[in-house]
């Protein structure tokens, strides 16, 4: 919330979708989500399979309420709505160039557990439940994000990326959860890899983007 002259100002944020779906990676897959996923990206992975989320300005600019509203919604269709259950997860294009303090403080008054997926390049904002940090190397996240990292999840675009991910690993804090993700298009190649790896180095887990497997967004 901002203000002027004790004049409410709303936040207005750009959202590209939102949707009641089934978390694909990383720690929370196989549960039920609602993703929310915000406009604006100055990482530039070359692999990006969002690439239209980049440009936050085509993207239309909605009211916390409203987005909030929404969500209470479509998870009231879609199940009886209780605040146990309900996780909302902030995605992107990279979520943290947008303030999600009153976002985030207005999903958990509706009984939202708040979830964010970042690469930590821009500074944190927000109240978090769980935080899932992607370092990407276009971009390094920020060195103050590191240790409030709840899970690294490290896309493997190929094997030197394996020691890319080493690096972050000796960084976050002994409690945070550790995982190898294949990029997309290169799974067939880096998959065995993976496999490998985490063989020899079982302090690691492999996430799979199983929502592209079942065909759920």
């Amino acid at each position: 919330m901002q203000a002027s002259n004790n004049i409410y100002i709303p936040t207005l944020l750009p959202v590209m979708e939102s949707f009641y779906t089934i978390q694909g990676e990383g720690f929370h897959q196989g549960k039920a989500a609602y993703f929310i996923r915000l406009g604006g990206c100055d990482v530039g992975c070359v692999w990006c399979d969002v690439k239209e989320s980049w440009d936050e300005n085509v993207h239309a600019k909605k009211s916390v309420s409203e987005i909030v509203s929404t969500a209470v919604q479509e998870i009231k269709a879609n199940h009886n709505y209780s605040a146990e259950n309900n996780i909302a997860v902030i995605t992107g294009g990279e979520p943290l160039l947008h303030s999600l303090t009153e976002l985030t403080t207005a999903l958990q008054a509706a009984g939202f557990k708040t979830n964010i997926e970042t690469s930590g390049s821009s500074p944190l904002s927000g109240k978090w439940d769980w935080i899932c940090l992607s370092p990407k190397k276009f971009k390094r996240p920020l060195p103050e994000i590191l240790p409030l990292a709840n899970e690294l999840k490290v896309v493997i675009f190929n094997s030197s990326d394996l020691k890319w991910a080493e690096e972050y690993a000796q960084q976050v804090s002994p409690s945070c959860k550790l995982y190898l993700q294949p990029e997309w298009d290169k799974r067939a190649i880096v998959t065995p890899l993976i496999i490998d790896y985490i063989k020899a180095n079982p302090i690691w887990q492999i996430s799979l983007q199983i929502h592209k497997y079942i065909h759920v967004p």
